[in-house]
């Protein structure tokens, strides 16, 4: 029977056609396992993921394997995209067990969803030490059947050790500047000086700790900061793991150096480096950051965005090989000195393999490079290299493309809004302003249902129509933030309105007694342990996401519960920054938002004035960490017919905020004190620049 024909997951339909005998995760497939007596296989990995496909290909494809796992198991097949709450848990359990983590994730659960025995990535035929997939199911069946007490023993203590790990963060205290400059201290010892970055090989974007950089130097000066976050970013947009024809950034780079990308392409990862990437523009003005920004806004808007308005979770790394017709990694993106000739003739094809970096010997596989844009490459003008890369460019779109994972998940797209609107407003971009507010309307109208008494946001979408699973903290969090970051963009209260019904809905379902935050609710389905992790991997953490949104909320409206709700929620950063800075990022940036005030600007005037523009463009583009912006008429006299009155009330912000001689007005608060009122973009920067503690 094929249980995963009507899912909407694009990662388990690539498994309805296996042999395996699959369920999707829910009570029917645990009520299976009791019914015949036999354990859980739990797979869980996702659509981009290259070594779950290589997985599927040598195990879950085969026959013999799939006979012998409908034997004597009950297969569940989890996309972790759709249920971060069930990969948290039982990665959590991988991760004590064996000290390591990652995907495919196998791991054995007794009928009653406790695990036993874990792993990865399992290998068809023992190699490197590692048992084969078939040795594994069949040490499992043996003990299953010759020592069930045993492995019922195993599975409690698992449990129970993994209901020890409670968190006690909530009263650590709101973090302050002993607390910035340890982080600071500690990301300095970690730093690769010579190739930007953090720590070794596998590399990953450090995309918040970049924004915590940046915050830290606009607050207090710190050219240390500053350098580490330029530095990277220019590292990362130079090598590999940057996509030097058609913009965004490769999950991670396999060595220190990125030269050599894992090829899947994240929504996740381009929205923060694109929102990362505007930040250093503006306080640096550097025109690399500036073009890397807007390349990857225009990479998400020309290869993710949906039919709906939303955006798609990510591209594979695979793609077919023409010359074999096997499907291998990196196979669209990487190019030889003879391709290069063949498109480009023999000039210029000589001329884009110095400028891109692409030899002979060949910097991937089989003599094949990943373009970059080394040091000491060849100066070229401009209009030669940019005829050169469309060329290029359009070659490459002729290949077979990499498959797209189509589902919306409504964390991602909300970072996605945020760093579009962001984009449109810095570089005059009003498309992807519209890009923006076409992505944000689309989680409106098919992920959030606000019925009174119900109200709750979804985790996914595809094809316009939502998904079953509810959403967990870091969709609250993210969506919140991008609304919050429309509304200043485009002045629109309405998204304000927004971000506080899921800020309030943190406060009600999320949030426990001493402030620490769950990534469910409390009303979600009960899993072994409730998932609670404030570390920041790859995007912010639910915890971090949701201190942010509640602070900058709390910001907006002078909402003291949101406020005391972020302070409480940021203990975390006390607790972890000093000793862990790497995997706070996103808390450390919001720390520094905190710490700051945060700063909040009131432009009143009329939005078709250009001094009005210039008032909101200057607010926007101010560097005070964290600040949000409210813009829009004076409110009208009470009793008195006016324009704009009626929208003014949507931000707090401009509540009796008067005009200055007649002309547009600029107040720049923190806690709702406020300097003079301005009405010069000028003294309007100075009082958004760096201010020393």
């Amino acid at each position: 029977m094929n249980r995963l024909a009507g899912v909407t997951s694009p990662y388990l339909l690539q498994h309805a056609d296996n042999p395996v005998d699959w369920w999707p995760w829910g009570p029917e497939a645990f009520e299976e396992a009791k019914r015949r007596n036999v354990p859980v296989l739990l797979s869980v990995g996702y659509s981009a993921c290259h070594w779950c496909h290589v997985m599927a290909h040598e195990s879950f494809e085969d026959d013999a394997v799939g006979a012998y796992l409908n034997e004597h198991f009950v297969s569940v097949k989890v996309d972790r995209e759709e249920r971060p709450d069930v990969d948290a848990v039982y990665m959590e359990a991988v991760q004590a067990a064996t000290g390591q983590g990652g995907w495919p994730m196998t791991v054995f659960l007794t009928p009653d969803a406790e695990p036993f025995y874990f792993g990865t990535y399992f290998p068809p035929e023992p190699r490197h030490g590692m048992p084969s997939f078939r040795q594994v199911l069949e040490g499992v069946t043996a003990a299953w059947t010759g020592r069930p007490d045993e492995v019922a023993d195993v599975a409690k203590r698992i449990v129970r050790d993994l209901a020890g790990r409670q968190l006690d963060y909530g009263k650590a205290g709101r973090p302050g500047e002993e607390d910035m400059g340890a982080a600071l201290l500690g990301l300095t010892r970690d730093y690769d000086a010579r190739h930007g970055g953090f720590g070794g090989a596998p590399k990953f974007p450090p995309s918040m700790v970049i924004e915590f950089l940046l915050r830290h130097h606009a607050r207090t000066g710190s050219q240390g900061a500053l350098e580490m976050a330029a530095d990277t970013c220019e590292a990362m947009a130079r090598g590999g793991i940057y996509d030097q024809l058609g913009g965004g950034f490769a999950r991670y780079s396999v060595d220190r150096e990125w030269v050599v990308p894992h090829f899947e392409k994240m929504l996740y990862d381009n929205a923060l480096l694109c929102r990362a990437y505007a930040h250093l523009w503006r306080i640096t003005g550097s025109d690399l950051a500036r073009r890397v920004a807007l390349e990857t806004a225009d990479f998400m808007v020309r290869e993710l965005r949906t039919a709906e308005g939303g955006f798609a979770s990510a591209l594979d790394a695979d793609s077919e090989d023409p010359a074999t017709g096997r499907h291998v990694e990196g196979a669209y993106y990487a190019w030889t000195p003879a391709q290069l000739r063949e498109v480009l003739g023999e000039a210029d094809g000589e001329l884009a393999a110095a400028y891109f970096g692409v030899t002979e010997e060949g910097t991937f596989e089989h003599g094949a490079s990943v373009l970059q844009l080394p040091q000491d490459g060849p100066v070229v003008d401009a209009g030669r290299i940019a005829a050169i890369r469309a060329r290029l460019f359009a070659a490459r779109a002729a290949r077979p493309a990499p498959g797209r994972d189509d589902k919306v998940v409504a964390a991602w797209n909300g970072l996605a809004v945020a760093a579009l609107a962001e984009c449109g407003a810095y570089f005059d971009r009003p498309d992807l302003v519209e890009r923006a507010t076409e992505a944000a309307d689309l989680l409106v109208r098919v992920h959030l249902d606000a019925s009174a008494g119900r109200a709750r946001l979804a985790r996914t979408s595809k094809d316009g129509t939502v998904g079953a699973n509810a959403g967990v903290l870091e969709d609250y969090g993210d969506v919140a933030e991008g609304f919050l970051a429309l509304a200043s963009v485009t002045g629109e209260g309405v998204w304000l309105e927004f971000a506080g019904l899921l800020t309030d809905l943190v406060l009600d379902r999320f949030t426990a007694e001493d402030g620490s935050l769950y990534d469910t609710a409390h009303d979600a389905e009960q899993l072994i342990r409730r998932p609670q992790d404030p570390t920041d991997n790859a995007a912010p953490s639910g915890w971090t996401a949701a201190a942010g949104a509640l602070l900058s909320y709390a910001a907006h409206t002078g909402s003291q519960a949101h406020r005391t709700a972020a302070e409480r929620a940021l203990g975390v950063v006390h607790a972890l920054g000093p000793r862990a800075p790497r995997f706070i990022g996103h808390g450390l940036a919001v720390a520094e938002a905190l710490i700051d005030g945060p700063r909040e600007v009131a432009v009143v005037g009329h939005p078709e004035d250009p001094a009005t523009a210039a008032l909101h463009r200057t607010a926007l583009l101010g560097t005070a960490p964290g600040a949000v912006v409210a813009v829009g008429p004076a409110p009208s006299p009470a009793g008195a017919a006016g324009s704009g009155g009626s929208a003014a009330v949507e931000f707090p912000l401009l509540a009796e905020r008067t005009l200055v001689h007649d002309r547009p007005t600029a107040y720049v608060c923190r806690h709702f004190v406020c300097a003079r009122p301005t009405t010069d973009p000028v003294e309007l920067a100075g009082q958004l620049g760096t201010v020393r503690p």
